[in-house]
């Protein structure tokens, strides 16, 4: 999700065709962002647009690309977060 506004501002909408997730979900998600202050809004009229409020967070997922990529048997293989098999 922080990846798709990072790219441009966009609506709930636009998100929930995207990723394929339920509008609560998708929502709720951007609630906690917005929280947090990962992502600043705009609104147009009924519509409200989201977009990254912080450059820094365009480099956090930058650096997390980064690690993905020069660690990718070891996040193929792990299935789960207890421990086995991470």
């Amino acid at each position: 999700m922080l990846e798709l506004v990072a790219k441009r501002e966009r609506s709930v909408g636009e998100l929930v065709t995207l990723l394929g997730e339920p509008q609560s979900k998708v929502s709720n998600h951007l609630a906690c962002l917005r929280w947090c202050e990962f992502v600043a809004t705009r609104r147009e009229h009924r519509t409200i647009h989201y977009r990254l409020a912080d450059e820094r967070v365009a480099a956090v997922i930058e650096l997390g690309r980064g690690l993905l990529h020069d660690n990718p048997e070891h996040v193929a293989a792990c299935g789960r977060v207890d421990g086995a098999g991470c």
